[in-house]
């Protein structure tokens, strides 16, 4: 039976190409950009879906379900789900679906990069060059971090963090050290990992931090000014998980008082807004929240998304069920 699958954003055509390939319809938000709280709500009295499939850019809340009865599957285009309100989606036996596993490589890739990039000092040599200051080789011109040997601390050894744990051991020669609710055998046995049961031991043991932790309340500001000063001298931290999951003014003071020695940052607490002071740092990187942000991962995010919706639709189980 056709359905009506509203789409917030516009997202790769696979996705949207599949819904329509076995009979939806399917409407796509017009708006070059987020739609607001209430633009969103508008937009779902107007067409009334049968399903939503929504971005972690959307906040979606009661209103929100209220505004879209008919729409018992909120598919999001993410593997967190920190937008949604899950209470209220249970209340209403809203099923919530997300997109997993497809984006740990393409996360980690990046995550390895930045390491790299800020440990070299790759984009403020690069600022350099560009402005004409480069006069020439010179002994202690934008000296850098070697990286093997080292010790990356590994804040979060779920699939992301195990991978780049891998990279950075296998490829980089560097030693692991983590932190997790749980201990990870593959990084115990497999790169002699060391599990720490606090992350306040790796914060002061770790050369470079990279975080990797899900939003919630518990790791909501786990990185304050406290956390951040106990941290080793001279130490980098890179974090392409959650924005929220440091507390960013604390770390522009980090940055600046050379308590950390450089930090590199795809994710900001309060995005697309950046901490005052942030973006003047030399010894900061950062990238617009574009550690997923690859053809073939992006692509395959809207095809998992719509196929979470064809099967909710069918009547059977998504693969990828939050609640």
């Amino acid at each position: 039976m056709k359905k009506k699958i509203y789409i917030t954003r516009q997202i790769p055509d696979i996705g949207p190409d599949m819904l329509r390939s076995v009979g939806h319809e399917v409407v796509v938000s017009e708006k070059d950009g987020v739609l607001t709280h209430t633009e969103l709500i508008t937009e779902l009295n107007k067409h009334n879906p049968d399903a939503v499939l929504c971005l972690l850019t959307d906040h979606i809340d009661a209103e929100v379900y209220d505004a879209a009865p008919n729409a018992k599957i909120f598919a999001n285009y993410a593997v967190g789900y920190g937008n949604l309100n899950i209470d209220d989606a249970m209340e209403r036996g809203v099923t919530i679906t997300n997109t997993p596993g497809v984006l740990t490589d393409t996360v980690a890739e990046h995550t390895i990069a930045l390491i790299l990039a800020v440990s070299n000092r790759i984009a403020e040599a690069d600022r350099f060059t560009r402005a004409g200051k480069y006069e020439g080789w010179a002994p202690m011109l934008l000296l850098g971090t070697d990286l093997k040997g080292k010790t990356l601390g590994v804040l979060g050894a779920g699939r992301i963090g195990s991978r780049v744990a891998e990279i950075a051991h296998k490829g980089l020669g560097m030693d692991i050290m983590y932190f997790d609710i749980k201990e990870n055998e593959f990084l115990n046995n497999e790169l002699g990992a060391e599990y720490r049961s606090d992350a306040e031991d790796v914060l002061r043991d770790a050369d470079v931090v990279t975080v990797h932790v899900p939003l919630l309340d518990s790791t909501r500001g786990m990185l304050n000014k406290e956390k951040l000063e106990i941290m080793k001298p001279g130490s980098i931290l890179v974090n392409t998980s959650r924005g929220k999951v440091i507390d960013e003014s604390a770390l522009v003071d980090a940055l600046k008082a050379g308590t950390i020695k450089r930090a590199a940052l795809d994710v900001f607490e309060d995005e697309p807004e950046l901490a005052d002071g942030l973006a003047e740092l030399d010894n900061v990187i950062i990238t617009p929240h574009i550690a997923s942000a690859t053809e073939e991962t992006r692509g395959k995010m809207s095809q998992m998304a719509a196929r979470n919706i064809i099967d909710f639709l069918d009547g059977k189980e998504p693969a990828n069920v939050v609640v």
